[in-house]
């Protein structure tokens, strides 16, 4: 399946929110998902089902001063 992740194009065989974040090795500790601009609360990433040609943004909360 063709998706878009920040800017980058892969093309994985993946179904949910949880398996990108494997997949690609992301803590979801700190992170949030928005697909096709649209924030999916992470209590339904196991079951968000992605679709091909989906444009998904994770963004990681960072600490600073």
């Amino acid at each position: 399946m063709k998706i878009t992740v920040n800017q980058t194009a892969y093309d994985l065989s993946i179904t949910s929110l949880s398996e990108l974040t494997e997949k690609l090795q992301i803590n979801p500790k700190g992170t949030a998902i928005a697909v096709n601009d649209l924030v999916i609360p992470k209590k339904d990433w196991e079951t968000y089902q992605i679709s091909e040609n989906d444009k998904i943004t994770i963004i990681r909360a960072t600490q600073g001063g």
